[in-house]
């Protein structure tokens, strides 16, 4: 899936651990605008928005104390964003399952618990020190209370961001690198026949069904091929361009856009990103010397056919500060340092 993902060669094997090493890629954002923008402005290039996808090997019970590397695994993830996993619900019986048989509800089971207890390990090592600051100051007394707080909810099998913590909570703990604070995403991997099947939720999730053996075969063909064959198993897109959409909703960002005769690129912001913080993604400097930021909302701009038209139709609007950006925003900052 990751080497369909990601046109990377990343071993796919039939055995467990073939991915020692994670392997990162780096993946463009689908976004048909970026090409309704570009046949307006004919731009020299197309820059889209793009997600870094880390994978890792499996993970099997015990792992948060070791087992398959797990150890080694569980570190390379500590650090993303958001979780991905891949819940195996193909039967294929040439492709081996560390335990022998094909249970999805059993193996979400083992990964959530993995990540509770490698959490619980995390908290028990973190709390004397914790303990040590709280005698300090307050800020110390505030991370001690949320850091057994959070304990007591993995105790009882709920995973830290289940527990309704508040954002003061939630960056008083933020150091500890928590893996069940991470939003998490279930891909189903199917067989191809069951592709449009309905599925049953995963942890109150409607998880992406993705057939990894269709998304292989689809990386091999050329746009036009792809495009038939997608129409002969009745799908309007890939797998992987839900799954990759579908994972920069989770992260809570959107995009917005600049477009002109050098570029239409799409930038990507936090969902609720005021246009200062929208225009410190180009340059630092632009957010610094903030002034106003020229904009048309993106279905304007295709309408009215770009700038132009959009200021002659008094649909370029001058919007301050405090502007909060809207998702396909097409903008243009104006600043001073």
């Amino acid at each position: 899936l990751f080497t369909a993902l990601t046109n990377k060669g990343g071993l796919a094997a039939n055995y467990p651990f073939a991915t020692i090493e994670p392997n990162v890629g780096i993946v463009p954002v689908p976004d048909a605008r970026l090409d309704a923008l570009a046949a307006i402005d004919h731009p020299a290039k197309i820059v889209p928005a793009t997600v870094e996808f880390v994978d890792i090997a499996g993970l099997v019970e015990g792992a948060s104390k070791g087992e398959g590397l797990g150890n080694q695994f569980l570190a390379n993830i500590r650090e993303t964003d958001a979780i991905c996993e891949v819940v195996r619900f193909f039967s294929d019986p040439d492709v081996v399952h560390v335990n022998g048989k094909v249970n999805p509800t059993s193996d979400v089971e083992t990964i959530k618990t993995e990540l509770i207890l490698a959490d619980i390990g995390t908290l028990d090592k973190a709390i004397p020190r914790l303990e040590k600051e709280a005698k300090r100051d307050k800020a110390g007394a505030k991370k001690l209370e949320v850091a057994k707080k959070v304990l007591e909810g993995l105790n009882e099998g709920k995973r830290a961001i289940q527990l309704d913590l508040s954002e003061e909570e939630q960056d008083a703990i933020r150091e500890l690198c928590l893996l069940t604070m991470k939003p998490m995403l279930y891909i189903a991997n199917v067989d191809e026949d069951k592709i449009n099947a309905e599925l049953p939720e995963i942890d109150g999730q409607q998880p992406v069904p993705i057939s990894a053996k269709i998304e292989a075969d689809l990386a091999e063909l050329d746009a036009d091929e792809a495009a038939i064959f997608m129409e002969e198993l009745g799908l309007d897109e890939s797998g992987l361009s839900r799954l990759i959409r579908e994972a920069y909703k989770l992260l809570g960002l959107q995009s917005y856009f600049t477009s002109g005769e050098t570029e239409t690129r799409a930038w990507t912001i936090p969902v609720g990103a005021k246009a200062p913080q929208a225009a410190g993604v180009i340059h630092s400097d632009f957010e610094r010397g903030f002034i106003k930021a020229e904009t048309a909302s993106y279905e304007d701009y295709v309408a009215l056919g770009g700038e132009k038209g959009c200021r002659d139709a008094g649909k370029l609007r001058q919007e301050g500060k405090d502007y909060v950006v809207q998702d396909g925003d097409v903008m243009h900052f104006k600043f001073n340092v």
